[in-house]
């Protein structure tokens, strides 16, 4: 099984960073995404 890696780096505005992400063509995991955090899907086995 591939080992997963999980990165949290903070942000002042969660709104923005998921426009930032998305606009690179990251995929957002709605499952894990709120007010206060959001799940940007990097790879199979990256999440940030």
């Amino acid at each position: 099984m591939p080992q997963m890696i999980f990165v949290n780096p903070p942000v002042a505005d969660i709104a923005r960073s998921r426009r930032f992400y998305e606009s690179l063509g990251y995929k957002i995991n709605e499952q894990f995404f709120d007010a206060a955090a959001a799940c940007v899907v990097v790879s199979e086995t990256i999440f940030s």
